[in-house]
């Protein structure tokens, strides 16, 4: 197993792809073995015309009439329309299985995505997964469709060729064979090097897609801190990366196809100079070596599309190994089972956590959070309240000490369990393209249209919803009805009302409301999901007013644990940020604008 140039997802080794292509024709085995069936009968009904020319030239060297001739013509005839008909039959069988095999494909690297670590997803970045998900499964679809299928015919009609060769004459038929060697060379040096070129070459796309993305979804980032020059660079960089690495293809090919085409006419001029010879020395008649001459002639078609076909079999090889890597991505769900917790009690114990290009963000953090508990996070920027969050949420593991459920690690989890345990939502949200119902049936699939109006009800969302053209079924997105970021966030937090967690995590999951909503929005929660636990990334001190108890961090450490009245008395950290952010809400009310709160 290997891996991009990037070292953050896998790209499947040669075995691995044999393999994997192994368990894709035993899949749609039937279609398979009928598509070589076919091609084999087209290819010998094919085999028939170069021998009964041979036959054509010994009849008239024996001195037959045209009935002979014009009998073995029409033979020739017949055998011509079997084969386009057997052939036409044969790709028919092959596109199909290839469709088929595609599907395969696509549901199972849909499946491996949707299986890997938020964390995994995260580092990776939306460019290698896009290009892997498009691209490269677009590529294989290719081979699956057009390329397989035309191989198969051409390696058919190939071996067939070589065998009705040396059927005719052994000595002619190895001498054609040798005059294959300088294509074998060829061949030989560029398989060495094509597989790497084309992994180099969508490790490169896949470069390029990140940094495109990336640079247009932080537009307004790279506006307001004038880094259009700096991400312009980027860019350019990673283009004259990929420029490279497929001026590096290119080149191979350029080598490789000129010197296979110069060789095409060895074998059939060496079989006609041998058989010659051969003729005068009374070894071999003269229509054995025209049979021979016409097969070894027909030989150059399919082997040209052999040698094509192997060459786009290169790239799209590449792309199934990057496409078929997944398989060896961390996974979310635990290997050999994971006990259930024994409750919902969430323990941090001792953790700290440090990320890959950074400092340690947390520093021995301890915390108890007990099931149906209300609690506040809060404290200054930077100062570890989001990474704690992914780690309760089990998106990142701890890199010491423990973060568990009922005694349970969260990260060791299977995912349909660790969704049903605990949910983080933040204010990145994604509006799926459909309906109104679409997005919210995601959460709970079995929900009725009561449940989803009760979970718009709970977040807000039910007025804007009844006011759509088609209510529930009105389609969102680009060619739907636009939604705004506040839109986006009651979806979300929708569904997160009919997943129905036991646990929810709330990471600046109302920032996008306005004070007044979003207050209102976070008690409807508060009661719809009554008995579970809520823990609230505190940006706006009302909810840690609101909470049972509040926990602040300060610098990757919690410095203060308890009610909100308690740390107001004990005149720390949480007091000060407490006596600020009420004083500019005073002085809001009263007209006068207030500093930035915390």
């Amino acid at each position: 197993m290997t891996t991009t140039d990037t070292g953050l997802l896998p790209v499947a080794d040669r075995a691995g792809v044999r393999r994997a292509t192994g368990r894709l024709l035993r899949a749609d085995r039937r279609a398979f073995t009928a598509a070589v069936a076919l091609n084999a009968l087209s290819a010998g009904a094919g085999l028939a015309g170069p021998w009964l020319v041979g036959r054509i030239v010994d009849e008239v060297r024996a001195g037959h009439g045209v009935g002979a001739v014009d009998r073995l013509a029409l033979w020739i005839l017949l055998c011509s329309v079997a084969q386009l008909l057997l052939a036409r039959w044969a790709r028919y069988v092959g596109h199909r299985f290839g469709e088929r095999t595609l599907a395969r494909v696509r549901e199972e690297y849909v499946d491996r995505v949707l299986a890997l670590p938020a964390s995994a997803v995260e580092r990776a970045g939306t460019g290698d997964l896009t290009a892997r998900g498009t691209a490269d499964v677009a590529t294989v679809g290719t081979t699956l469709r057009d390329v397989g299928p035309e191989l198969l015919v051409c390696t058919v009609q190939a071996l067939f060729v070589l065998g009705a060769v040396f059927a005719l004459d052994p000595v002619l038929g190895l001498f054609g064979v040798l005059g294959l060697t300088p294509i074998w060379l060829a061949l030989r040096w560029y398989l060495r090097r094509a597989r790497d070129g084309y992994l180099a070459e969508g490790a490169a796309t896949s470069e390029v897609a990140e940094i495109v993305a990336a640079t247009a979804a932080g537009a307004r980032t790279v506006e307001a801190f004038r880094l259009r020059r700096r991400r312009i660079t980027a860019n350019r960089d990673a283009l004259e990366k990929s420029r490279r690495t497929r001026f590096y293809t290119l080149r191979l090919r350029s080598v490789f196809f000129p010197a296979v085409e110069v060789t095409y006419s060895v074998p059939v001029v060496g079989v006609l100079l041998l058989g010659g010879w051969l003729h005068e020395r009374g070894a071999v008649g003269v229509g054995a070596v025209v049979a021979a001459a016409l097969y070894l002639r027909q030989f150059t078609e399919p082997l040209d599309q052999i040698l094509m076909r192997v060459e786009q079999l290169q790239s799209s090889g590449a792309s199934f190994a990057r496409v078929e890597g997944l398989a060896q991505a961390p996974r979310a769900e635990a290997e050999g089972g994971c006990p259930e917790p024994a409750d919902d009690r969430i323990d941090v114990r001792g953790v700290r956590y440090a990320y890959e290009r950074g400092g340690e963000v947390l520093r021995g953090v301890d915390l108890t959070v007990r099931p149906g508990e209300r609690l506040a996070v809060v404290g200054p920027s930077g100062a570890g309240k989001t990474t704690l969050s992914r780690l309760l949420a089990g998106i990142d593991t701890p890199g010491a000490g423990t973060v568990t459920v009922g005694g349970v690690p969260i990260a060791s989890l299977e995912p349909e369990r660790l969704r049903r345990q605990v949910v983080l939502v933040t204010q990145e949200h994604h509006v799926f393209l459909g309906t109104v119902r679409d997005n919210l049936l995601i959460a709970e699939p079995t929900a009725t249209d009561a449940d989803l109006w009760a979970a718009l009800t709970a977040v807000d969302a039910d007025d804007w919803v009844r006011a759509l053209p088609s209510s529930l079924d009105t389609p969102l997105g680009p060619n739907g009805h636009p939604t705004d970021g506040s839109q986006a966030q009651q979806l979300a937090l929708a569904r997160v009302v009919l997943a129905d967690p036991h646990t929810l995590i709330l990471d600046e999951a109302t920032a996008l409301l306005d004070p007044t909503t979003a207050r209102h929005t976070e008690r409807a929660l508060a009661a719809v999901l009554e008995s579970r636990t809520v823990i609230a990334i505190a940006h706006r001190l009302h909810t840690a007013h609101d909470a049972d108890r509040v926990a602040v961090m300060e610098d990757g450490r919690l410095t203060e644990l308890g009610t909100h009245d308690e740390l107001v008395a004990a005149n720390g950290a949480y007091a000060a940020l407490w006596r600020t952010w009420h004083g500019d809400t005073a002085a809001e009310a009263q007209g006068v604008p207030g500093r930035i709160t915390p």
